[in-house]
């Protein structure tokens, strides 16, 4: 498979909320930077960090506005759908993916941590 269609079946695994078939995409040394929360190495980690998005009430979507290919880079406009706290969040981020191997390596997300904030507490 190549990087781009690697990317959308995560996203399409996160959309089923399948967290397992969305970890099984990436690297046991997969390095996320979820900015401005922060970075952190490893699917156990990843794992941990999202396990309450994808265990929370209602949906989970990342829906692709735009998006572009080079290699094995991948960078999409996505507004990510999900329900935390008991509130609907639709959140406007910025996605940068790396590719190596057949798998994700490297997975950067941008957003406003304003924005997103002001969403849990249903503002």
């Amino acid at each position: 498979m190549d990087a781009e269609k690697i990317v959308n079946t995560f996203i399409a695994a996160v959309g089923r909320k399948d967290l397992d078939a969305a970890l099984a995409l990436v690297t046991a040394d997969c390095y996320y930077d979820n900015v401005p929360l922060g970075e952190m190495r490893g699917e156990a980690k990843m794992r941990e960090f999202l396990a309450p998005i994808f265990a929370g009430d209602g949906p989970v979507e990342f829906e692709i506005v735009r998006q572009t290919c080079t290699g094995n880079m991948v960078m999409n406009e996505r507004i990510d759908r999900f329900t935390m706290g008991g509130r609907a969040v639709a959140l406007p981020v910025a996605g940068i993916f790396e590719v190596n191997d057949g798998k994700i390596s490297f997975w950067r997300d941008y957003f406003d941590n304003g924005m997103f904030m002001k969403a849990l507490k249903g503002e």
